[in-house]
């Protein structure tokens, strides 16, 4: 390279750089003082005469009237309920699958009275005791009820359940409890009514 090529930047460098940056900067003007106000109130001058004063005045609130709104009268029917029915309840009529048999009737012939004392005597403990009717004999066919007590004892009656008369007179059942099973499944209801309740 030629020297005089080389010097040609270095010239046109800084010319740039000046031109770049224009003129330099002005100060800045200063603003005008301004006197601050006083704190301190000015006093009125009492020859001058004080402004009139004017009265504040609100507008009148005008409220637009509105229709007011009619609706039908509607008269409803009174109401009228259903008389209350209460269900009548009867109590169940408890009835016995069979009604209660009728007593047998009192004996018309035999077995006599005296015939089911003697009966009742060969009974063990009963040989010295003072027995007497105190209802009965009740017969139903060939079957008799009677109940006897002891005289002048308090106790339970001394019942007895027989079969036939005279001399075939025959002992079923005697004591304080005399429904077994034969009287209960043999005997005429009569008897066993007697004898058993039911």
């Amino acid at each position: 390279m030629f020297p005089r090529t080389r010097s040609i930047p270095l010239i046109v460098f800084p010319l740039a750089i000046l031109s770049a940056c224009g003129a330099p900067p002005q100060p800045q003007p200063t603003s005008p003082t301004y006197a601050t106000a006083s704190a301190a109130p000015v006093p009125l001058d009492p020859s001058l005469p004080l402004p009139a004063t004017q009265p504040v005045t609100t507008p009148p609130i005008t409220v637009p009237a509105y229709p007011t709104a009619t609706y039908p009268t509607i008269t409803l029917p009174p109401a009228t309920l259903p008389p209350a029915t209460v269900p009548t309840t009867t109590a169940p009529t408890e009835k016995s699958p069979t009604p209660t048999p009728s007593h047998a009737p009192k004996c018309t012939t035999v077995p006599t009275g005296p015939e089911i004392v003697i009966l009742a005597k060969k009974q063990q403990g009963m040989a010295n005791k003072p027995l007497v009717v105190q209802d009965g004999p009740r017969c139903s066919g060939t079957w008799s009820f009677t109940a006897l007590e002891l005289s002048g004892a308090e106790e339970d009656p001394f019942m007895v359940v027989a079969t036939g008369s005279g001399a075939t007179l025959t002992l079923v059942a005697a004591g304080s409890e005399v429904c077994i099973d034969p009287v209960q499944n043999s005997a005429p209801p009569g008897i066993r009514v007697l004898a058993c309740g039911f």
